[in-house]
């Protein structure tokens, strides 16, 4: 697991041992950059899922401004503070639940990355808190990877859709009413 571009281009991140954590391929994570970099100068992001914190790290080396790691488990933050620390860049970390950082978070975020274990199902319930909290900014995508069909939560349009062998990754928009 690397940095693909951007400033950190090609250094190499600790990563998590085991069958049970499943980061996002650098395949996948360099054609999803691909789409995203002209969205990320300036940009305030949230990985909401940090795991390693390859996502929100790779938005930073492309010119995020700001990036906001949160994973439940605190072995994972930890991963995700000890690549940030080895890239020299800041970020704000949260080891909450999803579901409890979302009812806490403030601000616009302009992109959402989500990226929960493939066994389960948060599109509808992260859809519905972001809105409710009004927490994607204005022409933001929130950004979801799975291995399963995902349905458009109300209130959202599927702005894109991209397939990856088994993996998917869903490009949602506030649907303007």
């Amino acid at each position: 697991m690397r940095i693909i571009a951007g400033k950190h281009r090609g250094r190499v991140l600790a990563q998590f041992s085991g069958k049970e954590i499943r980061p996002t391929p650098d395949r996948v994570k360099e054609s999803l950059f691909q789409i995203l970099t002209p969205r990320l100068a300036g940009a305030r992001v949230l990985d909401l899922f940090a795991g390693s914190g390859a996502l929100g790290l790779e938005a930073l080396s492309r010119g995020a401004r700001e990036v906001h790691f949160n994973d439940a488990a605190r072995e994972s933050l930890a991963l995700a503070k000890k690549n940030a620390a080895a890239l020299g860049e800041a970020g704000t970390f949260s080891a909450l639940d999803f579901r409890i950082f979302l009812r806490r978070a403030e601000g616009k975020y302009d992109l959402i990355f989500c990226d929960p274990p493939y066994r389960e199902a948060f599109l509808a319930e992260i859809a519905s808190a972001v809105a409710e909290r009004d927490l994607l900014a204005e022409g933001g995508l929130l950004l979801y990877e799975s291995e399963r069909e995902e349905e458009t939560p109300a209130g959202w349009a599927l702005s894109d859709l991209r397939r990856y062998g088994r993996t998917a990754v869903y490009f949602f928009t506030r649907d303007s009413l």
